[in-house]
């Protein structure tokens, strides 16, 4: 971890120029992708590079989790669509819990709702795919009243001192994170739990370089331990519009949805963010 945050800091301050203030995160991710494909810290998909890992020990760190009392006593529960957290979506819905889980990319639309009541103990592994989402879920718009007991992110670097964490750079945790807190589900309690490989522990996030939308964690769960962030960093309020580029908005039409809603309530017109150039992405199939 050590040799990581020097190499990083290195080439932070050889970038310094980069047009690109995001630069410094792209540095860390690729070590985190370089080092987890080098040390075989990943199952399939492989390669890594451009995804929420899906680490050795998932499951392990998976019940490390379920033994949290912020996720014993939740009714509803928000998970990311990823391979590692799998096991978490699976013991939610085992757990008479109702899963809500955003369609990947939010490319058809928003979140799926989906309760064990609806399930046959036989679909219950199935319903944790992304096929099983579709077939099984119910899709919710930004009108459905719901509260989210509990969030649990997919993250590629976290900071266990801070709370900072890394996403794969696409930025839809934040996003999802924003239309939750406009739709009143969630608030600056809730609490918001990733599970991680334990290498993928940093302490090369700089506090005073992170987005006003970047989402912190309250609770790391890896294969070996449970870390209490005690995070200071202050958590989203929103959709910050002047942040969100022409080209992401695009691509997610419940966004423009509830732009337009928003500037038809206000009568105002929204600020946009700038223009950017949206990262790769890794091959997904449906699985």
């Amino acid at each position: 971890m050590e040799n990581m945050a020097e190499t990083a800091k290195k080439e932070i301050e050889s970038d310094q120029d980069n047009d690109d203030p995001r630069a410094w995160k792209w540095i860390i991710r690729k070590k985190m992708w370089d080092l987890m494909e080098a040390r075989n810290y990943a199952m399939n998909p492989r390669p890594v590079h451009h995804r929420i890992p899906n680490f050795v020990g998932a499951p392990a760190a998976a019940a490390k989790l379920a033994e949290l009392d912020a996720f014993r006593t939740a009714n509803v529960v928000k998970v990311n669509p990823d391979s590692p957290q799998k096991q978490i979506r699976f013991l939610t819905l085992s757990g008479d819990k109702k899963l809500l889980t955003p369609q990947p990319r939010l490319r058809t639309g928003f979140f799926s709702v989906l309760e064990s009541d609806f399930l046959k103990p036989e679909t219950i592994r199935e319903a944790c795919t992304s096929v099983g989402v579709a077939k099984y879920g119910r899709a919710i718009g930004l009108d459905e009243k719901i509260k989210v007991d509990l969030i649990v992110i997919g993250s590629v670097a976290v900071n266990p001192q801070t709370g900072a964490r890394l996403g794969k750079g696409e930025g839809f945790a934040e996003l999802e994170y924003g239309m939750l807190r406009y739709m009143g589900a969630i608030d600056d309690s809730t609490p918001v739990v990733t599970t991680i490989h334990d290498c993928q522990l940093v302490d090369d996030i700089p506090l005073e370089k992170l987005a006003i939308h970047d989402v912190p964690v309250d609770i790391i769960c890896t294969p070996t331990r449970v870390i209490f962030t005690n995070t200071p960093i202050p958590k989203p309020q929103g959709i910050y519009w002047d942040k969100l580029s022409p080209e992401k908005l695009q691509q997610i039409r419940i966004l423009r949805e509830l732009k337009r809603r928003l500037e038809k309530e206000t009568g105002c017109k929204l600020p946009t963010g700038p223009s950017e150039k949206l990262p790769p992405t890794a091959d997904r199939k449906r699985r």
